[in-house]
This record gives C-alpha cells, structure tokens and sequence, in this order.
C-alpha cells in the first residue's frame, strides 16, 4: 500500500489562493462608486450580452470579475434568495449585508474544502435610506468580505486603478464627474476606453423602487464628453 503525499495545509492554500487571483488577474475590471444621487458601476465589458453588473432586487446590485460562468451563477442564486426571503417576510426584509454575508460562507467554503476556489471577486451594492446612504461590500475568492466606505476596485491591476481613481475622488461629485474618473481610471495613460467598451449601471434615487438602471451607448457618450 502506497502512502499518500503529504503536502502542508499552508502550502494547499497558498496554491489555491494563487490560482484564484490568476484567473481573477486575466478578466476586465471594474470599479464601484458613490456619487451624490446614488452609486455607479462601471465595467470595462465589450459584450453586450454577457453582463458583468446586474439588479438583484428592488435598491440592489451586483457585479462580478473573472470567471463568467462561476459568477453569473452566484448571481441567479443571489437573485432567487433575494426573491425568496421578500416572499416570505418583506421586501424591507432583504439587504446587501445579509447576502454579502451568504455569499462570502458559500465563497469560504469552496475554497476551504473544494479542490478547485472560484475564480471570482463579486460586489453587492445597496441604495439605503437617505440617511444611512449607500453600502458597497467587495467578497473576494476567499470569503473575505469588505465594507467600502466610497469605492471598490474588483479584478485586473486592482492596486493601480485604485490609486488613479482615489486620487481623482471628490466626496460629493455627480454622475458625469465620476463616471469620467471611473473610466480613465479602468483606461490608464496608454489606452481609451469608449462607450463600446464598457457596461455602466447605476443605483440612483430618482429611480424610485427599482433603482437600478443601465446607461446605453448614446446615454454614454453624451455623458463622458468633457
């Protein structure tokens, strides 16, 4: 009877956090952030079908990176839970929080017991009451849930979108503004980014119940001209 290898459980985590974060690294990124009627996402994404940012209920949203088919699939189950749990109790019953937290349990269990980790991060964005503002959690491969006070920076070269993109922030500023920061940010110096290029959504208060709405192509150009 031949013995097993025995490989050192810091060993197998580090691999599998490795493979992770090289999937997530090969797709697009995008970037999350709050402006003064709502939140905005903005998704480098040529495709026009294959969604990267999409409602999940009534005042929330979700956005994924990295592997499509892995992350499109947390997005049903998050849509059906939604959907479930405003059945059974009521729609007031159903925030960003509670399925950030399910998320990141069902995140941390793949990658703790399964061979292969998913090769996702996802965002979950709520539009709350005018008092509270809005909440933006970033769940990673791992399960690691976090709190974005302003932005979030999901995929590709994370720390230098996010360097351009703090840099450029104004607490305050309106949907043009940020999205023209959000998409030179995603584009860097040596690159342009058009409307083509990329999937933008917002949350907004104007939008009443069902605040999630897409900027289209026209919407898009007239938006980002300086």
């Amino acid at each position: 009877m031949t013995m097993p290898f025995y490989v050192a459980p810091e060993q197998v985590m580090k691999d599998r956090a490795e493979y992770a974060q090289k999937g997530i690294a090969r797709g697009r990124s995008l970037v999350a952030s709050v402006y003064d009627a709502g939140i905005l996402i903005v998704a480098e994404n040529p495709s026009r079908t294959l969604h990267k940012v999409s409602e999940i209920y009534d005042r929330m949203a979700f956005a994924g990176v990295g592997k499509y088919n892995e992350f499109d699939q947390l997005r049903v189950a998050g849509v059906r839970h939604a959907d479930l749990k405003g059945f059974a109790y009521s729609r007031e019953d159903v925030d960003a929080r509670s399925l950030a937290n399910l998320y990141a349990q069902y995140l941390g269990n793949v990658f703790t017991h399964e061979m292969k980790p998913l090769e996702v991060e996802i965002l979950v964005a709520e539009l709350t009451d005018p008092g509270d503002g809005a909440q933006i959690y970033h769940i990673s491969y791992d399960g690691t849930v976090t709190d974005e006070d302003l932005f979030a920076v999901l995929g590709g070269e994370t720390d230098t979108i996010s360097e351009r993109f703090s840099s450029a922030y104004a607490d305050g500023w309106d949907l043009d503004t940020a999205l023209r920061a959000a998409v030179t940010a995603l584009a860097g110096p040596d690159r342009t980014l058009g409307p083509g290029d990329l999937e933008v959504a917002v949350l907004s208060r104007a939008n009443g119940r069902r605040a999630f709405r897409r900027l289209l192509n026209d919407e898009l150009a007239r938006r980002l001209q300086p």
